[in-house]
């Protein structure tokens, strides 16, 4: 016979499993990030909230992980968060372009990679960026990053390549996205802050792009 458990004992016992399982998934699954700058219009607006699927790019020691589980590889088009090489602390998200190995070049608004034009649907220009860069080699262990918005994004072109280290995983859905002032990133006093969220909860209805959220990241 199993001894029954107190209200109050089993209530708390059921809050603490959640409150651990989210404490998981935040750490080690899922990672909430949201967008404060252009540079992967049209793909992803200023005011965007994301997932990032942290998981998916975990390393592995046996070949039947990546069977079994929801793993696999960095591939040539995947919309990536990761910590910015010259200063960690700060996250980007950019498309990843070059792989290990490639040879990545620009020529005015296509890319070529190993030769090769690449198909890209997603890409938005508006001037200012220079039209030619390359050709180069991408190093063992690191990744050529590029913003959708061509000439409003300082990525690869400009930093140059990030180390795998620095992966922090997959874009794999807007779960809110929200029309918000460009400068709002700028804001980082706590009163500013405080006046964005309680703007944000008064236009909470009004100001919702309801047509993006919940869409898939591509």
């Amino acid at each position: 016979m199993i001894p029954a458990k107190g209200f109050w004992r089993e209530n708390i016992e059921t809050i603490l499993v959640c409150v651990m399982f989210v404490l998981f998934a935040r750490t080690f699954v899922f990672q909430q990030s949201k967008i404060p700058t252009g540079s992967m219009e049209d793909t992803l607006l200023v005011g965007d909230y994301i997932l990032v699927n942290r998981f998916q790019y975990a390393p592995t020691l046996f070949d039947w992980e990546r069977k079994l589980l929801p793993i696999r590889e960095v591939q040539r088009g995947d919309v990536v968060v990761f910590k910015y090489p010259r200063q960690v602390e700060v996250d980007y998200i950019k498309r990843v372009i070059g792989l290990p190995g490639d040879v990545v070049e620009v020529q005015g608004q296509t890319v070529l990679v190993n030769g090769t034009p690449l198909a890209e649907s997603y890409t938005v220009f508006k001037g200012g960026m220079p039209g030619h860069y390359g050709p180069v080699r991408v190093p063992s262990g690191h990744y050529f990053m590029m913003g959708d918005n061509r000439d409003r994004s300082a990525d690869s072109r400009i930093w140059g390549w990030v180390p795998e280290a620095n992966l922090q995983g997959r874009a794999i859905i807007i779960w809110w996205s929200y029309e918000e002032d460009r400068d709002d990133y700028k804001r980082t006093h706590f009163l500013e802050r405080v006046r964005s969220i309680a703007s944000k909860a008064l236009n909470i209805f009004t100001r919702t792009r309801w047509r993006r959220t919940f869409n898939l990241i591509h």
